[in-house]
């Protein structure tokens, strides 16, 4: 039989903008509804709040689906959604400001704000601002785990993991770690005598236009959506958002889709940072050896079709962004979703842009080993059995009774695995990152995700959607 149902609920687009014929005709518009349709209806994601600058100008702005299941409510343009670690430029650009306004230096080292943390007096500021400090990641997984359930601190955090030996020298390696952007945000109170969303909102939020912002911490009553999670393939259930404390400048904005495009204006514009700041933060930054890194400060940098492309993704519980910015092009492409670990909101962005822009197919990933073990673990999930010796404690816990006969259920009746295929390889927060498709003998395939630690036991095994 086919893939086991799932839950998709549509609904009609809501408040579109249309600036000029020229920058979205109507014949585009109509295309671009129907690629972000069927994105939505085929991961199953409960809601996609979409936006698009053309020209410098947004152009459009929809919402597709239901911010929440029951009791029903329709999204709509104006509700705003966590935007996860995009949030994590907002406070590049705080630095940023700070620098031009003299009272630190991308180059000064951590040691002079916080020198009982490791090394301090080697990892700079540019350093936590690109993930080339060398601290552990405190928050690598695409799920919650039990000690994100309770209220933390973050200079609790910060003393926690920044005092823990390095991964690697400084300036050495490039691996994405959240906990940079909490150590950026508290020397941000530091250098400039503020609470770190005061001088957030104050100096990047009000220029860049936006005006619906909420911090996470302090304002999560007013979020209207409610974030899902789904096991394998089993209907959606309301997920859990981290509790207060955890995500403090790495993940902590949540904002409307037109407010993310506004800033997204800004860089279009370079309305808020000065020339050499907007140079900063858009160049990629080499390790010591001269190697690239494809990330600039807070946010990615890349060549996509030959034209410059910034990029950041965003994850916290129950909740998915993407946003892409062309600033060669005056295109920008914002996408926010509500379902953890969900590939729709990369999806929506990867089949829109092919619409705005020439795009070529990207090189197939190379075979790897770990492929043989995901087959087996999968296959394994898909009978209710799962080795518990290859696990940690956080993924144990992860694969409660629950989770076992989601798992079950939904991926039982698509027959047995029969090919995994690796997609992509990188580091994170110590372990060893990886994303693979695999196939099912009905036809079927699904995205995995799963992180490794240096000790061979998985710390994340998920599927994340239908593909």
């Amino acid at each position: 039989m086919r893939w086991i149902a799932v839950i998709c609920l549509l609904a009609g687009v809501a408040n579109a903008q249309e600036v000029s014929a020229q920058d979205m005709t109507p014949e585009l518009r109509g295309r671009v509804d129907a690629a972000i349709r069927q994105v939505v209806e085929s991961t199953g994601v409960p809601s996609a709040s979409v936006g698009i600058v053309r020209g410098g100008h947004i152009v459009m702005t929809a919402a597709y689906g239901k911010a929440r299941l029951s009791p029903p409510l329709e999204s709509t343009p104006a509700m705003a959604y966590p935007i996860g670690s995009i949030s994590k430029q907002f406070t590049a650009s705080c630095i940023l400001l700070l620098e031009q306004d003299g009272k630190l230096k991308l180059d000064d080292t951590v040691s002079r704000w916080f020198p009982e943390l490791t090394q301090a007096n080697e990892v700079t500021v540019r350093e936590l601002l690109s993930h080339t400090s060398g601290y552990e990641d405190y928050a690598p997984q695409d799920y919650t785990i039990p000690a994100w359930m309770q209220p933390n601190d973050p200079h609790a955090l910060v003393e926690t993991w920044a005092k823990k030996p390095l991964d690697f020298a400084p300036g050495t390696q490039w691996q994405y770690s959240n906990t940079n952007f909490v150590l950026a945000a508290l020397i941000v109170e530091k250098a400039s005598g503020m609470p770190y969303f005061d001088f957030l909102r104050t100096r990047v939020l009000q220029p860049a236009g936006i005006t619906e912002a909420l911090n996470l911490d302090t304002d999560r009553a007013k979020l209207q959506v409610q974030g899902y999670e789904r096991h394998a393939l089993a209907p959606l259930r309301p997920a859990v958002l981290e509790a207060p404390g955890w995500y403090f400048g790495d993940a902590s904005l949540a904002m409307p889709v037109a407010d993310l495009l506004r800033w997204d204006i800004s860089i279009l514009g370079r309305t808020v940072l000065s020339p050499a700041s907007y140079a900063a933060f858009e160049s990629e930054v080499k390790l010591k050896d001269g190697k690239g890194t494809s990330y600039g400060l807070g946010i990615t940098v890349r060549t996509h079709d030959g034209k410059r492309m910034l990029e950041h993704s965003g994850e916290v519980g129950g909740f998915v962004a993407e946003n892409v910015v062309f600033p060669d092009d005056g295109l920008a492409v914002a996408v926010l979703t509500n379902q953890e670990a969900s590939p729709a909101a990369q999806q929506i962005a990867r089949a829109v842009l092919p619409l705005l822009l020439t795009e070529k197919k990207p090189e197939p990933a190379p075979h790897t080993a770990a492929e043989d073990q995901v087959k087996t673990i999968l296959n394994g999930l898909t009978h209710g059995q799962i080795d518990r010796s290859l696990f940690t404690p956080d993924a144990n816990f992860y694969f409660s009774p629950e989770t076992m006969t989601d798992f079950s259920s939904s991926l039982g009746p698509l027959g047995s695995v029969t090919s995994v295929i690796q997609q992509q390889e990188s580091l994170r927060g110590g372990m060893t990152e990886r994303s693979f498709v695999a196939v099912f003998s009905d036809g079927a395939s699904v995205s995995i995700s799963t992180y490794v630690m240096p000790d061979g036991k998985l710390e994340q095994f998920l599927v994340t959607g239908k593909l």
